[in-house]
C-alpha cells in the first residue's frame, strides 16, 4: 500500500516566492538571457523537474522576478529612506553600484527589457514608472493623483543612468564622481 503525502495548500505559493526571489537575484546578476531555466531553479535549490507547475514559460518566470527585484527596491531604498537625500545617498552609493544582484533591476537590465516580449516588456514598464512615482512621493509626499512630475522623471533617469555609467566605468576614482554628481545634479533638479 502506497501512502501519498500532500503538502499544505500554501506550500505552492512559498515554493513559487522561492523560486521568483532566487531567480530575481540570479537575473540581475547574469542578465536576462545566459540564465536557463534550470539555472534559475537551481538558485532556489530545487530541481528544474517541477518548473512547469509552477510557471507556464520562462517568461512568466523572469516577468515575476523583474516585479519581485522593484518589490525589493522599493522596500530596501525608498520605504527605508526619511526623504529624498537618503534616497540618493542609498541608491547612489558604492554598495549599490557593486552588488546589481540585489540592485535595481531598472538600472541592472533595464536596457535589456525592452527587447523581450509583451508580459517582460510590460513587468519592466511597470517597474521603471512605479520607480519614477516613489521618486515623486519623496519629491513632494503630499502629491495626489497618478500624473509623475517632470522633476521626479529627470530625478529618475539621473539616478539611473548615474548606477549605469558608474557600472561601466573602469576606474574607482571616477566611478566615486560619477555618483557624487549624480547625487549632486539630482537635487538641484
Amino acid at each position: 500500500m502506497m501512502i501519498i503525502m500532500r503538502f499544505p495548500k500554501e506550500h505552492k505559493a512559498r515554493v513559487r516566492e522561492r523560486i521568483v526571489r532566487a531567480a530575481s537575484k540570479k537575473l540581475r546578476g547574469s542578465g536576462l538571457d545566459s540564465p536557463s531555466v534550470p539555472d534559475l531553479i537551481e538558485e532556489a535549490g530545487l530541481t528544474h523537474g517541477g518548473f512547469y507547475g509552477y510557471f507556464r514559460s520562462r517568461d512568466e518566470l523572469v516577468a515575476e522576478a523583474v516585479r519581485n527585484a522593484g518589490a525589493e527596491t522599493a522596500a530596501a531604498i525608498f520605504q527605508a529612506s526619511p526623504d529624498l537625500t537618503a534616497v540618493l545617498r542609498a541608491y547612489l552609493s558604492e554598495e549599490h553600484l557593486r552588488h546589481p544582484s540585489s540592485g535595481c533591476i531598472v538600472a541592472a537590465l533595464g536596457s535589456d527589457g525592452w527587447r523581450k516580449r509583451k508580459n517582460v516588456r510590460a513587468a519592466f514598464a511597470e517597474i521603471a514608472q512605479g520607480l519614477a512615482r516613489l521618486v515623486d512621493e519623496k519629491l513632494d509626499p503630499g502629491a495626489q493623483g497618478d500624473a509623475v512630475s517632470d522633476r521626479a522623471l529627470a530625478v529618475t533617469a539621473q539616478m539611473v543612468g548615474a548606477v549605469v555609467l558608474g557600472r561601466l566605468v573602469n576606474d574607482p576614482k571616477l566611478t566615486g564622481r560619477i555618483l557624487s554628481a549624480g547625487r549632486e545634479a539630482a537635487l538641484k533638479i
